[in-house]
């Protein structure tokens, strides 16, 4: 509520009360850090980058999240496993992917090279096998040839090597039933 019209207008007193005292800078990036970490696992630089958006001082940040890696809320190795096991099983994703997902996640490459090399190789295959037979209920109208690039198209964009996804692609369009092919 104005109290004048135009130029000369003033605006009414700020309610120091309604403000309420200000808030602990420390206290403040304790909750935003517990937030993050309530849904899931997260990267140090994740939270560290949720920090800084908040705009918290870099000492408190700095403070706060190495204390949480010394009780084990932040664990840049844990977060690395769990989140290859997950998306591998989820999204089909091949170690490459995996590695460049764990990359912009802000995970050192030591500790994912150590990560994916935990999953098993014939998780990858099991996965990528899966994957081409989803697919390949919805191309029925497509010649093998076609069938073949567009299951290799996908492979590749998943992070399988040429490879594996060239011998699961050949090895699943042989095994379909001639009514399908």
């Amino acid at each position: 509520m104005w109290t004048r019209r135009g130029a000369d207008a003033v605006p009414p007193p700020e309610d120091e009360v309604a403000q309420g005292p200000d808030a602990d800078a420390e206290a403040v990036a304790r909750k935003i850090l517990l937030d993050q970490l309530t849904g899931q696992a997260r990267s140090r630089k994740e939270l560290a980058d949720k920090l800084a958006k908040r705009n918290v001082p870099d000492e408190i940040a700095t403070g706060l999240l190495d204390r949480f890696e010394e009780v084990g809320l932040v664990d840049d190795q844990a977060f690395a496993r769990l989140w290859t096991t997950s998306r591998q099983s989820s999204k089909g994703l091949a170690r490459r992917a995996l590695a460049q997902e764990l990359r912009r996640k802000g995970v050192s490459e030591e500790v994912a090279r150590e990560a994916l090399d935990e999953l098993d190789p014939a998780d990858e295959e099991a996965a990528a096998r899966s994957l081409v037979q989803r697919k390949l209920r919805s191309m029925s109208r497509f010649d093998d040839t076609t069938k073949a690039r567009r299951l290799l198209g996908m492979l590749a964009r998943k992070g399988y090597p040429s490879g594996l996804a060239m011998a699961v692609v050949r090895s699943e369009i042989a095994d379909m039933p001639e009514s399908e092919a």
